[in-house]
């Protein structure tokens, strides 16, 4: 039996909806027989063995969240990934030793991450918003909003 990270490479070409059912044809067993065994195993509690199975076993209905829709991911990877510079540089981040400085580094930092998420030039983009935020009257019409995000056409086309 495949541990499911290997299975699911091999499901990156589908489609959510196809991904979904491959998922329940070939992981699900998979999750099926990884609970039994944690429920066959007798660990003295305290030990770092117990408190992992503990763990696994709070854990199981989050872990298996994935199975529900195909767009779903196994892990939390790409999150980490994207948060890590982050996290790694706040310290050194002095300009944010205020709740507005905190509150506008968020801001920045959530549309830079938004930009590469969605494939773009994050220079050109933030000069994009830069130059059209000012004008745009979103207040009154929040759906200028919307052709100011990453996933517009416009956008996409102008920022690529």
């Amino acid at each position: 039996m495949q541990p499911a990270f290997k299975i699911e490479e091999t499901l990156s070409g589908l489609t959510p909806d196809e991904r979904y059912l491959k998922r329940l044809e070939l992981e699900q067993p998979v999750l099926e027989a990884f609970w039994c065994w944690i429920d066959s195993l007798n660990v003295l509690q305290g030990s770092a063995l117990g408190k992992a199975v503990i763990y696994a076993r709070n854990q199981k209905r989050y872990m298996e969240n994935y199975l529900l829709d195909g767009r779903f991911s196994l892990s939390n990877n790409l999150a980490e990934n994207s948060i890590r510079p982050f996290t790694v540089g706040r310290k050194n981040w002095l300009f944010s030793d205020t709740p507005k400085g905190a509150s506008a580094s968020a801001a920045i930092y959530s549309l830079v991450e938004t930009a590469k998420a969605n494939g773009l030039n994050v220079h050109t983009y933030l000069n994009h918003l830069l130059l059209y935020m000012p004008d745009a009257d979103y207040q009154n019409d929040p759906e200028v909003l919307e052709e100011l995000m990453p996933w517009s056409e416009q956008i996409q086309v102008e920022c690529k």
